[in-house]
């Protein structure tokens, strides 16, 4: 499948890291793109909101250096996270700081607009959208998104059901453009993986919360690294949509894990300050892959221990 000029021939290796809600922010972002990989973040980590503007400054002032002083391995490019959820009353302020900066990839999620669509493509930028199925996915490419997130069983944070197989399976049926994969991704081998069910590439999050660069509490990390998969609890309460959490952070809250009430999907809220500050910052999200994460250090050093997994499986299978 091909990609748009945007992406092909940028990557050092086919991934997007995910913007990790609170966790990414512009040092995440910044050495993520220079490592080869999209870097990204959610436009609602910037508070207030304002910071925004001052955020895509800072990546595209150091990216922008790093192509100047390293013209022989220029950086990749970068996204912003939008949520475009109804509750979500920033929205308009943080699309046109995504316009005003022509932000190269936007990310979509809980919801397609498309004049938002419009607004990225009115600069030459792409919009990927994630989704959980073939119905959402569908939807997507109809109000005009460049290509998908597929978000399969066993993602951080809000994660899908359906198998990484069937999802993609699906959707390749009748879509041949750019398609992600989100779903327990922290090796070389899962990427490649990726590429071989019909994916262009992946989708990884949990283990960049194992780095240097992320703002995320140190006990945080050593809970990607000590985790399995075996410890993800899968549950809506903490924010109406059902998501994938380490089961440590929940004990920690006073709450069982085994017999967690469900929530009421319509009371989310991803308006300005979240009303559940607790659910954000001390229940923390984690896919089930992070049994490949061994260690906390540089993004660069992971990117690289992904770029000889994924050299190495592809020597083995292909030899």
């Amino acid at each position: 499948m091909a990609l748009p000029p945007i992406l092909d021939g940028r990557l050092k290796l086919p991934v997007i890291a995910a913007p990790l809600f609170i966790i990414s922010h512009p040092p995440l972002v910044i050495a993520q793109a220079k490592a080869g990989v999209v870097g990204s973040f959610p436009a609602l980590n910037a508070r207030p909101a304002e910071q925004l503007d001052e955020w895509l400054c800072e990546i595209e002032e150091a990216l922008a250096a790093h192509d100047r002083d390293h013209p022989e391995r220029p950086a990749a490019p970068f996204a912003v996270n939008q949520i475009v959820h109804k509750s979500n009353t920033r929205l308009e302020h943080d699309l046109a700081a995504c316009v005003k900066h022509k932000v190269p990839i936007v990310i979509t999620s809980l919801g397609a607009r498309p004049e938002l669509n419009d607004a990225v493509h009115s600069y030459g930028g792409i919009v990927l959208h994630d989704i959980i199925n073939d119905r959402f996915a569908r939807k997507a490419i109809e109000k005009g998104a460049d290509g998908l997130i597929a978000v399969a069983a066993g993602a951080g944070g809000h994660a899908g059901t359906l198998s990484p197989f069937a999802l993609v399976q699906e959707i390749r049926e009748w879509f041949d453009g750019p398609l992600f994969l989100s779903g327990a991704i922290a090796n070389g081998r899962a990427v490649l993986a990726a590429e071989a069910m019909g994916a262009d590439g992946a989708y990884v999050g949990s283990a960049f919360i194992a780095t240097d660069e992320a703002r995320a509490a140190e006990d945080y990390k050593n809970g990607i690294v000590t985790g399995r998969a075996g410890d993800i609890i899968y549950t809506n309460l903490f924010t109406g949509v059902h998501g994938n959490y380490l089961r440590a952070s929940i004990e920690a809250s006073g709450l069982d894990p085994d017999n967690l009430p469900e929530s009421d999907a319509t009371l989310m809220d991803f308006g300005g300050a979240s009303a559940k500050p607790k659910a954000w910052k001390e229940i923390w999200g984690s896919g089930q892959g992070i049994g490949a994460v061994r260690s906390v250090g540089p993004a660069a050093a992971l990117v690289g221990r992904l770029a000889e997994e994924y050299a190495a499986a592809k020597r083995q299978i292909c030899g």
